[in-house]
């Protein structure tokens, strides 16, 4: 007589702990809740960029070679407020057709700091960012940009910053 009530215990045992797994992997499934966004807008105050030579194998007709790089800090206004700055290098990979450059940054900005990587060419063309991360109230960053050079020292920083959440975080 006792089998039937244990095996009955077990059953509902294994029921609720297989309802346990369905319910916990459906809330997985579903994947996080949305990001939280925000986007920032900066105008740029550009400083002159110093060039570091780092290649010795030099072009006499050119001031760049391939692994030269190029250091930056520049400022950062928002409503006619000084609020930040950034800093960053960029490493010359390519001279022809154009000179390419694979570059980082870190924007210090109210709050906290939002790391960037992007490639660039001089120019006016605006230069798209990823936001790779953060510290502060970004330090769960992710997102994009964009920074606009206007040609008279001065641009437009624009960041849509997400703040990514870890799975069943």
């Amino acid at each position: 007589m006792r089998k039937v009530p244990l095996a009955g215990a077990a059953a509902a045992l294994v029921l609720s702990v297989t309802g346990a797994l369905a319910v916990s992997a459906a809330s997985q499934a579903a994947g996080p809740s949305p990001a939280k966004s925000t986007t920032l807008v900066f105008k740029v105050v550009f400083s002159p960029f110093t060039l570091i030579p780092a290649n010795n194998v030099r072009n006499p007709n050119s001031p760049f070679a391939l692994g030269d790089e190029v250091i930056f800090h520049d400022q950062l206004f928002a409503n006619g407020q000084h609020v930040g700055h950034d800093v960053g290098s960029c490493v010359i990979v390519a001279l022809t057709p154009h000179l390419l450059n694979n570059c980082g940054a870190v924007f210090t900005v109210p709050g906290g700091a939002i790391t960037a990587q992007f490639a660039t060419s001089p120019g006016p063309a605006p230069k798209p960012l990823a936001i790779t991360g953060g510290t502060g109230i970004y330090d769960s960053a992710g997102g994009d940009g964009t920074l606009v050079e206007f040609g008279n020292g001065k641009g437009r920083l624009t960041l849509h910053v997400l703040s990514l959440v870890a799975r069943g975080g």
